[in-house]
Parts: structure tokens; C-alpha cells; sequence
């Protein structure tokens, strides 16, 4: 009697295996027409002028391996407004293997920002960086639909023409999402932007699997302390790669970019006298970030451990082919010939109008990384260093003594400090 059961269990579980079996099957059946939709859904037809997913989705390059995918890269790139991290994420958009977004965090901030209902309060703080890290996590696991609960126009049918900065996302430029006429003298951010009127997400999310690594930059996240929760998240290979400068640069760049938040500061500028209205928080409280930051990744907490490598944007401008290869050493990766090629190409850039756009990330970086000491009037320099002495010591940046110290770029203000990867 015991063996008749037991033979009756085994029937039963062989049973199961081929059923389960055949379920499997029938669902890459019905999917094999969209990849990445999930049963019981169906593709949209492509409509003029859209660029959505129609009939059967052909991959530019073969879907990950499972060994692929067990070590696929989730790369975050953290930095502050006007730090030079377009530069450093063009580093990993021009790699085939990375999936890039260019501050997808945006449209968080938009929502949060025109919700008349929210007070702006600690609450509302909260919420925010919730949202922020509930979008990450979900792009790292490539589900792009996610953005829609904030793209605003509301995506009609999972498409949209108001993705924020999709051109400077190459994956989001390229077939099946869209076709560029390669014979544009353009850059392929402005190509992208007149050619790729509509984005399909589900399609962008099927795209996603496609690569092996997904990076995002984000300037939109204060402190690394808040990102602690996707650190210790067992589903993401997270590594952080904290972009810094120089404080009195990011000021000079935030002055001659954004001139009316800066107004007050570009008068004092031009008159040399100090207007009431100035915000000195605008610096001081990017100096706190900067320096908490830091701080806390250079403590070595354990949730940082084989995560964390902190770059200056400076050593990254004026040696770049080599900080590259240190960052894509931490990383694990090849530094592919794709992106060595867009670094000749674009770090002796020019220093004229095409240069000096405030996204561009053609120019000569050498030269770009102190140009700051040449429009900072000293008086500016003088409170920027007094407000941010802890910053400047932290991160091994020297005081401008004097005019003429600070006039004199032969001599840097850099100094040769090393910074090494949290292994």
C-alpha cells in the first residue's frame, strides 16, 4: 500500500512538471508578438508619425544571458546641478551596453512641484523622495511604463512626446524606437528631438531588457544617505558614482546658466555691490550637500561597501580618457572602443557658441574645469570660500588668496589628492 502511494504521488508530480510546462510554452507563445507585454495584453498598432511598437519587436542585439543578467549593473550617477555630470553620463550613454536616462527624476519634481494641494513641508519632502526612489527602483527593473503616473500630458496609450531629455538617451534614440537620418550634420540630441516626435513606453521598457546594464543620472537627490534603501535592496546591483567640483564653479556655471534664478548674484557681479536680496542658501546649501554627501561615503558605512566611488569632476576634465578607465574599473567593465572614440571627439571640443551650450557636452574639458577663475570677481570667490571652507578642505580644493592668485590659471587650485573606490 505505502508503494502504491508513493507511485501515485510521483504520477501526480510528473503531472505538474508537464503541465507547468506547457503553460510556459503557451505563454512565449502569445507574448513572442510583443516581447515584454504581459498575457493577456496586446500591442498597439503603430500610428502615422508614432513610433510604438507594431507587429513583431526586432532587438537590435541578442537579449541578455542569464549570467548577464545575475550581473547586470544598476550605475547611479549623483551629482549637483552644473557639476559636469551630463559630461560623465554621456560616458556611459555612448557604451551599446547601457540603457541610459538622462534625469528622469524630472518629472517627480514637476508634479510635486504644480500640486497646489501639497504645502511643501517635511510630509511633502518625504513624499517626494519616496517617489523618487519607487521610479528608480522601478527603471532599474525596466519598467519605464512606470514614468507615466508622472509625464504630464498623461501618456495616451503608452506613448508620449514629453519624455524629458530623451535625446540624450542613445537607447531612446535609436530603431525600434525610432529611425534617425544619419546624414544630419546634427548632434544626435538635437536629430533626436525634431525626428522622435512620440516615445512608446512599453516598447522602451522591452528595449531595456535588451541591454545589460541601465545607468541614470539624477541631480534631483540632495544626500546619498537617501539612497540607502535602494543600496540595500537585494533585487539591484547598485553602484554610485558620486560626481563633485568645485563649489565656486558650480556657481559661475549656475550664474551664466541660469540667469534669472541667479539675478541677484550676476548683479553683484557686474556692479561689485552686494544686493540685499541675495540668496547666499543657493551656494551654501549645495556646499552641505556636497560635503554630507561626501562625508558619508567617505566614512565607509557598510550599505556603500563595493558601491560607492566618489570622481572630481575636475580630475575626470582634465584627464579624461584615464578617469574613465578608473570609473569603468570599479564598475567591472570593458571602457569600449565606442566610448573612447566620443572622448577624442568631444573633450578638445570648441570653446565658442556650439562649446558653451549650457547642456553641451562638446568642449575643451581641460580648459573648462577652472575657467570659473577668470569671471568670478574675487569679492564673489572670497564668500563662496567662506561659506563652504569645510567643502573645500573635504574634497582638496585651495582658497584663492588674492586676485591675482585667483587670476593665475598656470597654478591650480586643485589639489592631488586620491580618491579611491569604497571596495
Amino acid at each position: 500500500m505505502e508503494c502504491s502511494w508513493k507511485t501515485i504521488l510521483l504520477l501526480v508530480c510528473a503531472s505538474l512538471g508537464i503541465q507547468y510546462t506547457a503553460i510556459r510554452s503557451l505563454t512565449a507563445t502569445i507574448t513572442s508578438h510583443c516581447p515584454g507585454t504581459e498575457t493577456g495584453t496586446h500591442c498597439h498598432s503603430q500610428r502615422r508619425g508614432s513610433s510604438g511598437c507594431s507587429g513583431i519587436f526586432h532587438p537590435q542585439r541578442e537579449p541578455p544571458s542569464q549570467d548577464q543578467r545575475q550581473e547586470r549593473q544598476h550605475i547611479l550617477i549623483l551629482a549637483t546641478t552644473r557639476s559636469g555630470s551630463s559630461f560623465l553620463g554621456q560616458l556611459f550613454n555612448q557604451h551599446p551596453a547601457m540603457f541610459y536616462l538622462f534625469e528622469p527624476l524630472y518629472h517627480v519634481q514637476q508634479v510635486f512641484a504644480n500640486s497646489s494641494a501639497r504645502p511643501g513641508g517635511v510630509g511633502d519632502r518625504r513624499a517626494l523622495l519616496g517617489a523618487h526612489r519607487d521610479l528608480l527602483s522601478n527603471l532599474y527593473h525596466c519598467n519605464v511604463n512606470f514614468v507615466e503616473n508622472y509625464v504630464r500630458p498623461a501618456p495616451r496609450e503608452h506613448e508620449t512626446a514629453a519624455f524629458f531629455r530623451r535625446g540624450a538617451s542613445n537607447a531612446l534614440c535609436e530603431p525600434p524606437l525610432c529611425h534617425l537620418d544619419r546624414d544630419s550634420g546634427e548632434a544626435t540630441e538635437q536629430r533626436c528631438a525634431k525626428q522622435c516626435k512620440v516615445l512608446n513606453l512599453t516598447l522602451a521598457s522591452q528595449v531595456c531588457q535588451t541591454h545589460s546594464h541601465v545607468a541614470i543620472k539624477i541631480v534631483r537627490i540632495p544626500e546619498i544617505q537617501e539612497l540607502r534603501p535602494l543600496s540595500e535592496d537585494p533585487r539591484l546591483n547598485l553602484k554610485i558614482i558620486h560626481l563633485v567640483r568645485d563649489p565656486r564653479g558650480i556657481l559661475a556655471s549656475r550664474m551664466a546658466t541660469f540667469t534669472d534664478h541667479y539675478r541677484a548674484w550676476n548683479i553683484w557681479n557686474a556692479t561689485g555691490r552686494k544686493p540685499r536680496g541675495v540668496d547666499l542658501s543657493q551656494i551654501a546649501s549645495t556646499c552641505a550637500d556636497l560635503s554630507g554627501s561626501a562625508g558619508t561615503g567617505l566614512s565607509k558605512p557598510a550599505w556603500l561597501r563595493g558601491r560607492y566611488m566618489l570622481v572630481r569632476y575636475e580630475d575626470l576634465a582634465r584627464a579624461p580618457l584615464w578617469k574613465a578607465a578608473q570609473i569603468y574599473h570599479f564598475l567591472g567593465l570593458e571602457l569600449d572602443p565606442q566610448v573612447k572614440r566620443w572622448m577624442a571627439q568631444n573633450t578638445q571640443g570648441p570653446r565658442g557658441p556650439a562649446g558653451n551650450h549650457k547642456y553641451a557636452t562638446s568642449r575643451n574639458s581641460s580648459a573648462t574645469a577652472e575657467s570659473w577663475r577668470l569671471n568670478l570677481p574675487f569679492h564673489i570667490v572670497q564668500t563662496v570660500q567662506h561659506l563652504c571652507n569645510h567643502t573645500l578642505l573635504q574634497l582638496g580644493y585651495r582658497p584663492a588668496r588674492s586676485l591675482q592668485q585667483l587670476r593665475d590659471v598656470s597654478h591650480t587650485l586643485v589639489q592631488s589628492r586620491t580618491f579611491l573606490p569604497f571596495l
